[in-house]
């Protein structure tokens, strides 16, 4: 008789996936997200089921404490993170909030340990900096044994050093330690050895989590966390498109599609349901405005496009041939409703659906309606275009609305645009000279603001193919030290500018109280 077969035991190590898309990647110019947007996101990440999410820095101000407290109320399976500087003040702040998470709310504390962070920033020494961290856990872990303590800059910090703070911060209560490569400084060997020493020599190292935080200034982020991994450690943090401070952070996408397409030498895995990826991605896009450009890995607009005669004609033979991963795998599906005038609500409510997005029932009748305007204008009412009308109707602009605007311009004329918009409620028009369309929509719509932000930017692009395609303006503007993004769609292209204007006004506008209210 033969033997009975035994189910073969994948032994690969389940690595956490910590997700900070809402809190290091909403610090980067451009990104700021107001409270409804970060639940957005958030409820996205629960349909990625990313283990932990950290939803802002509850002391910075109301906004984020609000944020980072309607996060822990509403989301349900990934533990909620905020973080907190290494101060009693901030600890109890970062517990108020996160408190409605319950034993998934996740303190996050942190103090720089590099020998140039402790002279120049910090002003102390070594000494005050450990016993500073150990207070710091300690003072979080009687709220709850859920902390996580990071060594800022740990990669630049003296080795011995290191392990002694992360020795002493797992016997204070921290469960997690955090070793990032704060300014993306480090390569993967190198990482890989940082890693390996601690666990060589951190006595107690087995008691928590080693997680990793990876910048992309050298575009070493990704590969440092797969090397972090490799030699131990077991959460990665990272965000949606990479988005963060200067360059970004680990790509949360491009790491988890590595060790699932890679899983024939690399013995880890991820909980992340891959097909909600490119939903994420493009969910993000519409809330910053800011798109990736289209050889982005894993979610660009080129990454499953072929042109070459050589690979379209291996693609038609056997997707494998150029293909490592399928579209499917990360949530490019084809879809069998096609799109246009006479679709019904149903097939458009499916669709943003499995794009991604969310809205309550006002918002879905208004994008519906905007839908079924553009469909009048298109044949066909394309993905993108999906995108761009949930990016305007979502948006919750207190401040700047626009109403009407004409414009008159000509080879012999000189452009004047009138322009009509609500403000906080009221009704204001002008009209404004101006060199071309565009240049006169902006003045009048800078006169009527009163604003005083500088336009930096100003680039325009086709949503979709064909000359009833939708016109997409991004713009940035700046005022002072705050940079915002804004951006619009129209198949009128001076329509469209104009709506991007005023979408970065209102995005300037709500970051510029924000940090005032943090005063």
């Amino acid at each position: 008789m033969a033997k009975s077969q035994q189910p073969i035991k994948d032994e690969r190590k389940t690595i956490k996936i910590f997700d900070t898309t809402m809190r290091d990647g909403e610090q980067a110019p451009g990104n700021s997200m107001n409270i409804e947007e970060k639940l957005r996101i958030a409820k996205q990440l629960q349909k990625l089921n990313v283990d932990v999410i950290e939803a802002g820095f509850p002391i910075a101000s109301d906004g984020d404490f609000e944020a980072v407290k309607k996060v822990a109320q509403m989301i349900k399976g990934p533990e909620i993170a905020g973080l907190c500087r290494s101060s009693e003040k901030d600890i109890d702040r970062a517990w108020e909030a996160l408190k409605y998470a319950g034993e998934k709310g996740r303190i996050h504390t942190f103090i720089a340990t590099s020998d140039i962070h402790m002279k120049y920033k910090l002003q102390m020494e070594p000494a005050k900096v450990l016993a500073s961290a150990v207070k710091a856990v300690k003072r979080a872990a009687s709220y709850t044994p859920n902390v996580e303590f990071s060594c800022e800059d740990a990669v630049r910090t003296r080795l011995p050093f290191l392990a002694e703070v992360v020795e002493a911060v797992i016997d204070a209560g921290a469960t997690t330690v955090n070793i990032p490569d704060t300014v993306g400084y480090t390569i993967p060997f190198e990482y890989f050895n940082i890693i390996k020493y601690l666990k060589d020599n951190v006595p107690n190292i087995d008691k928590a989590v080693i997680s990793v935080h990876c910048h992309n200034d050298l575009g070493l982020s990704v590969a440092n966390s797969v090397a972090a991994i490799q030699a131990g450690a077991g959460q990665v943090e990272c965000t949606i498109n990479g988005i963060g401070e200067r360059a970004g952070n680990c790509s949360l996408e491009e790491f988890v599609m590595i060790l699932r397409t890679r899983r024939d030498i690399l013995p880890f895995a991820t909980n992340v349901v891959t097909e909600q990826l490119t939903p994420a991605s493009r969910l993000l896009t519409t809330i910053t405005g800011i798109a990736v450009q289209p050889n982005k890995a894993v979610v660009g607009a080129n990454a499953f496009a072929h042109e070459a005669g050589i690979h379209q004609h291996g693609m038609l033979m056997e997707k494998t041939t150029y293909e490592i991963m399928t579209p499917e795998s990360v949530g490019l599906l084809s879809s069998a409703l096609v799109l246009g005038k006479h679709s019904g609500r149903h097939a458009f409510k499916k669709r943003l659906e499995e794009l991604g997005h969310d809205l309550d029932d006002t918002k879905l009748n208004k994008a519906f309606d905007r839908f079924k305007e553009l469909a009048d204008l298109k044949k066909e009412v394309f993905d993108e275009d999906l995108d761009a009308i949930v990016s305007e109707e979502s948006r919750e602009e207190d401040h700047y609305k626009l109403e009407h605007i004409t414009v008159t311009c000509g080879s012999f004329a000189v452009a004047t645009a009138t322009v009509q918009m609500e403000i906080n409620g009221i009704t204001v028009r002008t009209a404004e000279l101006g060199d071309g369309p565009v240049d006169s929509a902006f003045k009048a719509i800078k006169k009527l603001t009163k604003s005083k932000a500088k336009l930096t930017q100003y680039n325009v692009g086709s949503i979709t193919g064909g000359t009833d395609a939708q016109g997409e303006v991004t713009v940035r503007v700046s005022d002072g030290n705050h940079t915002v993004v804004g951006k619009g769609s129209s198949t009128d292209i001076i329509v469209a500018s104009a709506k991007a204007y005023i979408h970065a006004l209102n995005r300037l506008s709500y970051k510029q109280k924000r940090l005032t209210d943090a005063v």
